[in-house]
């Protein structure tokens, strides 16, 4: 992103964002804050004052430990939810792998920090756990899940 004066580089953000959200190409979630200091070489507080904005205009809304997203789209459950839901999908078994933080946080769009605190949440209620090597493995199936049958 072309440097323009300081102050006015996170409105030139938000409104590469605001245009992007109008044409289409973000729909639901949008990047985490890390891909967005990526993608427009600003620092973190320049983003967060970009979304800051657009939040303030109504186009976008934070959810605690899921990220931001479009106003009115997207799952607003927290993360653990939506990861927990990955062992109520058909398929999984006790023993199954477990996918890694990098494979949850490109799946649902968070941040490693959520993707962690979520994953030592579903560690506390005996869903996960270590495996083989560095992996984590399903040691138990969700309450309210069918059994799996072999």
């Amino acid at each position: 992103m072309p440097q323009g004066s300081p102050r006015g580089t996170y409105l030139e953000v938000s409104e590469s964002l605001r245009g992007k959200i109008r044409d289409g190409e973000i729909t639901e979630a949008l990047p985490s804050q890390s891909a967005l200091v990526n993608e427009y070489g600003v620092s973190r507080s320049t983003i967060e004052r970009a979304l800051a904005a657009l939040k303030a205009d109504g186009v976008i809304e934070s959810v605690q430990g899921a990220g931001w997203f479009v106003a009115g789209t997207g799952d607003r459950r927290p993360l653990v939810e939506r990861v927990t839901d990955l062992l109520r999908g058909g398929g999984v078994k006790v023993g199954d792998r477990f996918p890694t933080e990098k494979e949850l946080c490109e799946r649902f769009g968070a941040s490693r920090t959520a993707v962690r605190s979520a994953i030592a949440q579903m560690e506390g209620q005996g869903l996960i756990g270590k495996g083989a090597g560095r992996g984590r493995e399903v040691l138990a199936l969700p309450a309210g899940r069918e059994t799996q049958t072999a």
